[in-house]
């Protein structure tokens, strides 16, 4: 749990349905595409229902054993060490698998006991099942445009979770974060999201990520902070989103027509 409340902006109910999943013991599934708030939407939960919160960014390399822990050699002894799963499992913690499907498939497998009516993880290597402390959830996202089938997670995975999607703000909503994040000033924030709404519907670029409001506040942050309009733009937008130069020449001139 984080030691000041972060911000976060609500947009619809989604509050709501946390707090009621939490309490019903319902794991959770935040869909939605990189950038929408789902993971300060998990902080801001964490310190509002005042539980611990241990996020897990996956990538191909994430384990069981990562999750779950290991034996060490310790001086003359071979000890076991649990892992933030186990952690978050004993101590009643809120555990977050960022981009769960990103991990290998074994990890899918070690949660499953966990997302159902029998709340418990087993350690194989230790023989144990472990039940879940009574404030312990379980919360996983994924970006399911990004993954484009091949990382897809199963319907007998999806089917364990209670599931809410997250997508890009509103325009008066993201000119309100972007203000609120960067403390630039609101005219400054509209024109930067017009070119997040125009990139957005640049489909014919095809972009693997478009651009996120995460994107539009560190252009924020870099303008309140005296950088330049048009290069905070360019370093903060535009070369995240493409390595081709024709793309970037693009998106460069679609910028230059909003500062």
């Amino acid at each position: 749990m984080t030691e000041s409340q972060p911000y976060y902006r609500p947009v619809g109910k989604e509050l709501d349905v946390f707090e009621h999943a939490f309490s019903n013991k319902l794991p959770v599934l935040i869909k939605g595409p990189t950038g929408t708030g789902k993971s300060r939407f998990v902080e801001h939960m964490s310190y509002r229902l005042k539980k611990p919160l241990i996020t897990i960014s996956c990538h191909e390399e994430t384990s069981a054993t990562d999750l779950i822990g290991r034996y060490i050699i310790k001086g003359a002894e071979t000890v076991w060490i649990d892992g933030p799963l186990t952690r978050a499992v004993k101590e009643g913690m809120i555990l977050y698998l960022d981009e769960i499907a990103e991990a290998r498939p074994d990890v899918i497998v070690s949660i499953h006991s966990l997302t159902d009516h029998r709340r418990e993880l087993y350690i194989d290597k230790l023989g144990l099942n472990i039940k879940a402390h009574e404030d312990f959830m379980l919360v996983a996202s994924f970006n399911p445009g990004y993954q484009r089938g091949f990382k897809e997670l199963k319907p007998s995975t999806r089917q364990r979770f209670a599931a809410m999607t997250f997508d890009y703000p509103k325009a008066e909503l993201e000119t309100e974060i972007i203000c609120v994040e960067s403390g630039i000033d609101s005219k400054e924030a509209v024109k930067l999201v017009k070119i997040g709404a125009k990139i957005r519907n640049l489909t014919e670029l095809g972009l693997a990520e478009t651009v996120s409001t995460r994107l539009l506040v560190d252009a924020a942050k870099l303008i309140q902070s005296g950088l330049p309009k048009r290069l905070s733009v360019n370093v903060a937008v535009v070369e995240p989103l493409s390595d081709d130069p024709d793309i970037r020449e693009a998106l460069t001139e679609l910028c230059n027509l909003f500062i």
